[in-house]
């Protein structure tokens, strides 16, 4: 994980970009610079022929892999620095060398979303949690710890045809005698009773897919990242380093080919379910799917988030924001003394509500 610096024209300081501006902009002297030749960027690249000419196309660089043994993230530093804090769990990390072979990223959003509207985000999210412990909003106070963060994604299309073959299930009813008893006397009665006739199918379906979201990093939870979504990615710019004055950017941990493979699975259900409604009738039974993948292509993206994290009780908690649109998901600690007064409360309610009832 790296920090792009440009110094400020102006004083010499470093710059950074403002989400609330979109500019560059130097907090020691004031100055501000538009970023220039902005332009939206959604081009996608092939995916068989990157895969074959992988070597060709990345940057090989020398960067600081660090790991931390708490939270067990990885991530990378600019070569000169040899130590730091996990951006994941604050904790003191260890370095070493090693030679990395990666894309460069095509394209990015921009953080909208300001530190100070981060934690205004932060702090409503916080009181909103029920029976969390009283010492929490005390504990959790991340004013300084909460670092703008971009996240490496794949983003995967893929035209698929599925050659499928499987059960039809069409349901009928048939009238059924059985015998009962009333008033002592056995009585013949009728009833409709639904049956199913299954029949062998076999077809082919088409499903075209666009924008599957992938996160390439290994360091959160990929279903806490997921829940930032929907991310506008209809808004994505050109690369450019400038986007990232001030901010901290990780490498992807997952590569393309694996990303994709992750993909695939995401594919799977939404294949299922065209087959599905491809058989028809009442049920469907899926006994084969062989699926061909085709016209893949790829975006290799950064996406703004703020990040977070702090201990409660020697386990580490973790918080994200979605700088595009505020959203706030994270982990968080229980109170059990709280959770079992609200239940014993809940019974007392009831035990009087029955009380009253049965005294009536």
């Amino acid at each position: 994980m790296e920090q792009t610096q440009f110094p400020c024209p102006a004083c010499g300081a470093n710059v950074q970009f403002d989400p609330a501006t979109q500019q560059l902009h130097c907090s020691y002297c004031g100055h501000t610079a538009a970023i220039e030749d902005v332009q939206k960027h959604t081009e996608e690249l092939d995916y068989l022929k990157s895969l074959e000419s992988l070597e060709a196309q990345a940057t090989i660089e020398e960067s600081v892999v660090v790991h931390c043994n708490a939270c067990g993230a990885e991530t990378t530093l600019p070569p000169n620095i040899t130590g730091s804090r996990c951006p994941f769990c604050d904790s003191p990390i260890v370095s070493r060398t090693k030679r990395v072979s990666h894309l460069q990223p095509q394209s990015l959003l921009p953080f909208r979303i300001t530190h100070k509207q981060a934690m205004d985000a932060y702090t409503r999210w916080l009181h909103g949690l029920w029976f969390a412990p009283s010492r929490l909003k005390k504990m959790a106070r991340i004013e300084e710890r909460l670092r703008g963060l971009y996240l490496p994604y794949w983003t995967y299309d893929s035209h698929t045809r599925t050659a499928y073959t499987g059960m039809r299930g069409d349901d009928y009813f048939i009238t059924e005698s059985y015998t009962t008893i009333v008033n002592g006397k056995p009585v013949v009665r009728t009833r409709q009773v639904r049956k199913t006739r299954w029949r062998p199918v076999s077809g082919n379906v088409r499903v075209n897919f666009d924008d599957i979201l992938i996160l390439a990093s290994h360091s959160l939870p990929r279903s806490l990242a997921d829940e930032l979504e929907p991310w506008d990615l209809r808004e994505l710019v050109a690369y450019k380093p400038e986007f990232l004055a001030g901010f901290t950017t990780q490498s992807y941990e997952v590569d393309l080919k694996n990303g994709f493979g992750i993909a695939r699975n995401r594919m799977t259900p939404i294949i299922d379910n065209a087959i599905r409604q491809d058989i028809g009738g009442d049920h469907q039974r899926i006994l084969t799917a062989n699926t061909r993948y085709y016209n893949i292509t790829f975006k290799h993206i950064l996406l703004p988030v703020w990040l977070a994290s702090y201990m409660y009780h020697n386990k580490v908690y973790r918080f994200m924001i979605n700088a595009r649109t505020g959203e706030v998901q994270g982990l968080r600690p229980w109170s059990a003394w709280k959770i079992s007064l609200a239940v014993l409360a809940g019974l007392i309610v009831v035990l009087i509500v029955l009380g009253i009832m049965f005294s009536q």
